[in-house]
């Protein structure tokens, strides 16, 4: 036996697997993730959990891939079980239009329009098109479906080179041997789960039986049971995925190896029913069509049967799996950064981003009741500002590890971008919830020690303190939706803050000369200052980053260097600020009334310690 006739035989495999790698690779990223939102979303009916699990199966061309992400989503909470089983009979029906499509290669005819849907004709087309758009083309969506198409064209090919290769192989006497041993069911049946096991893809499985059918050697008495042991292997990849998660996670998984058990029990009943009636010709040859039949027989059958019994079978893997139903091994706030979602980079970067969008929300919340326990203290609300903090804490932590290793999967440029935007921006978010925290124990001094700002204070602080709570919102805006326009809108508004807090610690010392302030109460004005002011810049820091990214290579200092020359309207947009955010004018009438109310006047000698204290911690470094 010449073992060089195997040769092609081989690179025919290799380009058949790396051809649906690559396609299910770029189908993946030109859905962005938005197909497995949707059957995160929308999964209320049993027959719609059922279609959109064939759906998506159909799309992205791996059942097992599907099964996975069904297990991740019930690990994490955001599906149930009898939602996730309803998708996964789905999936099933769904990886059968592989099957079809492979067996394009079967076709045999002198019409010129059946010749064209042989592989051999459209697909080296379809090769030479794409990758001429690969290399032709700049925008990233075009590449990936460029990548989708030449995986496609890939796989075809190497679906026809196993054809051909196979049919000299017949003449060997040892490959005639083996499929004789395969006419023993549970052999044949072994053996599909053992193929499917090792491949991790029913699919690929059965483009490879649909090759080796090319022999003439494989009758249906084969064929029949490897379908079936292979719909059985697929399962492992969804065992294997369900190590380490929920109790619930581990249900879904075993119920999908149940689900796929009762399907080959559910076709023989009815496979033994039919030759009742009709004598099925198990000696024949089994072609690529007839192996596609039945795939889909299998799997159509027994989604008919087992959808009107979800019920009994989560009962079932309830029992296999006993324990708490609502045990999780995830953190509550944190249940969408589930590892399993990292193999659909696509979805794991939607679910990141969800929960970075959660994290700059509730910053800017604590922040913002921060504000207001200023002028009417609240030990809830203080409570509360403390708790956002710790939580922002975890947020950073989690979502940077998450991310870091989500950026080691291939991302598109897209989805590489947001990554880097919330690696960038979740440290400044952070430190907002830090400066809150600061402020609320500046309230809870105030109101400890029954001191409050003067009425000339309030009047100011509170000009000042509505164009601190407006950059917050821009900027949460401009980092939810990566708007680099509105991001040109937070730089003239940090230079009026900026201007307002260097007027205001004047005002203050001039409070402190006439008595309408004590050098106490001045500290905690500037201390409350310094952290709104260090606010802002956070913001202009996230504002600079996401420009930054989105550019390309324009670094911070290069950005606020350019906005401030004129490149993005600075200065019409600063005096736009300026004039909304008008200090109110410095009454000395005021300051006289408040003096005497009772404050104690600092001595004029003194007024430059006061000015000292008054500016002091205004250029420390955060």
């Amino acid at each position: 036996m010449d073992v060089l006739a195997f040769l092609p035989l081989l690179g025919g495999l290799a380009m058949f697997i790396y051809g649906m790698n690559l396609m299910g690779e770029g189908l993946n990223k030109m859905a962005g993730g938005r197909l497995e939102q949707t059957l995160a979303n929308l999964t209320r009916n049993k027959w719609a959990c059922v279609l959109l699990g064939a759906g998506i199966t159909a799309a992205i061309q791996s059942s097992s891939g599907t099964s996975v992400m069904v297990v991740g989503l019930v690990n994490s909470g955001i599906m149930k079980m009898n939602e996730a089983l309803g998708v996964i009979m789905g999936a099933n029906v769904g990886t059968t239009v592989t099957a079809w499509i492979f067996s394009l290669a079967g076709l045999s005819s002198d019409n010129l329009f059946l010749k064209l849907l042989k592989p051999s004709s459209f697909a080296p087309i379809l090769a030479f098109l794409s990758i001429f758009l690969i290399m032709s083309s700049k925008a990233q969506r075009k590449k990936d479906i460029g990548s989708t198409v030449f995986g496609f064209a890939l796989l075809m090919i190497g679906m026809e080179t196993m054809s051909s290769t196979m049919k000299p192989l017949t003449a060997i006497p040892s490959f005639q041997n083996l499929f004789i041993a395969f006419e023993h069911p549970l052999i044949g049946f072994l053996a599909g789960i053992a193929l499917t096991v090792v491949i991790q893809s029913s699919s690929a499985s059965i483009g490879i039986l649909q090759a080796l059918s090319a022999t003439g050697h494989v009758s249906y008495r084969i064929a029949i049971p490897i379908i079936l042991g292979l719909n059985i292997g697929t399962t492992v990849t969804a065992l294997l995925s369900a190590i380490g998660t929920s109790r619930n996670a581990k249900r879904t998984a075993v119920a999908h190896l149940y689900i796929k058990i009762l399907s080959a029990v559910i076709f023989a009943l009815f496979f033994s029913f039919i030759q009742l009636f009709w004598d099925f010709p198990l000696d024949d040859t089994a072609s690529f069509v007839g192996i596609a039949v039945i795939h889909t027989t299998v799997n159509l059958l027994a989604t008919a049967v087992l959808i009107h019994f979800i019920p009994p079978l989560v009962k079932m893997a309830v029992l296999s799996v006993p324990g708490d139903e609502d045990e999780s091994f995830v953190d509550e706030d944190l249940k969408a950064l589930d590892p399993l979602f990292l193999n659909r980079p696509g979805f794991a970067m939607r679910q990141a981003k969800n929960v970075a969008n959660q994290m700059a929300e509730f910053c800017i919340e604590a922040l913002a009741s921060s504000i207001d326990i200023l002028i009417d203290y609240d030990a809830k609300k203080e409570a509360e500002i403390i708790r956002l903090e710790q939580k922002a804490d975890r947020y950073e932590d989690k979502l940077g590890s998450y991310l870091v290793k989500l950026t080691e999967r291939e991302l598109s440029q897209k989805d590489s971008n947001t990554a880097s935007n919330i690696l960038y921006s979740i440290s400044d978010f952070e430190r907002i919830s830090d400066h809150a925290v600061s402020i609320a124990y500046s309230a809870r001094e105030m109101h400890e020690k029954k001191i409050c700002f003067s009425a000339a204070a309030k009047e100011e602080l509170a000009v000042y303190l509505g164009a601190v709570q407006e950059i917050c919102h821009l900027t949460y805006n401009v980092f939810a939706e990566e708007d680099i326009e509105l991001a040109s809108e937070i730089e003239p508004l940090e230079e009026r803050i900026d201007g307002m807090s260097d007027e205001l610690k004047v005002r203050h010392v001039e409070r402190l000369r006439y008595g309408a302030c004590t050098i106490e109460m001045g500290f905690i004005f500037s201390d409350i200052l310094t952290g709104l002011e260090r606010v802002a810049d956070h913001c202009s820091n996230i504002a600079a980053g996401i420009v930054e990214i989105q550019h390309h290579g324009l670094d911070t200092h290069q950005y606020l260097q350019e906005i401030k020359s004129g490149a993005y309207n600075f200065y019409e947009r600063y005096q736009k600020y300026k004039k909304k955010y008008q200090l109110p004018p410095v009454s000395k009438s005021a300051l006289t009334e408040t003096a005497e109310d009772g404050f104690k006047q600092t001595p004029l000698e003194n007024l430059g310690d006061v000015k000292a204290m008054a500016f002091q911690g205004s250029s420390e470094e955060e």
